[in-house]
């Protein structure tokens, strides 16, 4: 059975994580937001309670 030959998918198994550790996760880690979200106030805003008619 020639899948079960591991000699060039073990090749390829290895250069594939090589290629993703040495290539695309320093590329996806190096992008940034441009701006980091702040928050509005700090403080807590006045509510005044609804008076219903009924």
């Amino acid at each position: 059975m020639p899948q079960l030959n591991p000699a060039p998918w073990l090749m390829i198994f290895l250069f594939s994580w090589l290629i993703l550790l040495t290539v695309v996760i320093p590329k996806t880690l190096s992008h940034s937001f441009p701006a980091e979200p702040t928050p509005l106030s700090s403080k807590a805003q006045e509510t005044t309670p609804w008076t219903w008619p009924w």
